[in-house]
């Protein structure tokens, strides 16, 4: 075991602080959930072009210029059957339903391997983003965030999977 002392500090906790996990995923996903529809044009950049229905130009960028540079149009793209705007809120749905699925424990198992998958699909967004922001037209700040959310998935992915296994086995599958 990487940290030995943790499986002893874990042993010490009572059985309700070692199964906040799922309660922490859930808080988590329902403030992102809430955000999604709060502050949609957050997560426009994290939406690939190439899953938007319209020709939807990255931030800050017109349509024609989009089309100008060779933006590829709508019938070119076989991915491309919501707009960026209900990509956005099928996502945040989609966070509200794991919120909800993580908590209940005759569906923590299917919501984390979901959730797994969620946070897995993202990657797309958040490569594409960065690629982006790294582009001609990216700016220093956008540069700054998506180099910092795009590692934020890593861990986002392991958490969810985790909570595949039952209240008192964490994972890797070592009891505490």
């Amino acid at each position: 075991m990487l940290f030995p002392r943790s499986r002893r500090a874990a042993r010490s906790l009572p059985g309700d602080a070692r199964n906040l996990s799922a309660p922490a995923m859930s808080a988590l996903l329902l403030a992102s959930a809430w955000h999604h529809f709060r502050n949609p044009r957050f997560y426009h950049q994290v939406v690939p072009s190439f899953l938007c229905r319209e020709d939807a130009p990255a931030p800050g960028e017109t349509t024609k210029a989009a089309h100008d540079a060779g933006a590829p149009r709508s019938a070119n793209r076989p991915l491309a059957v919501l707009t960026r705007e209900e990509w956005i809120a099928v996502s945040g749905l989609l966070e509200l339903a794991g919120a909800v699925g993580i908590l209940l424990p005759p569906t923590r198992k299917a919501a984390a391997a979901a959730l797994t998958a969620m946070f897995t699909a993202f990657l797309a967004g958040h490569v594409d983003a960065l690629r982006r922001a790294y582009g001609p037209r990216g700016t220093p700040l956008q540069r700054r965030i998506h180099t910092l959310r795009l590692p934020l998935q890593a861990p986002l992915i392991a958490w969810a999977w985790s909570l595949r296994k039952p209240g008192g086995t964490r994972a890797g599958g070592v009891r505490p």
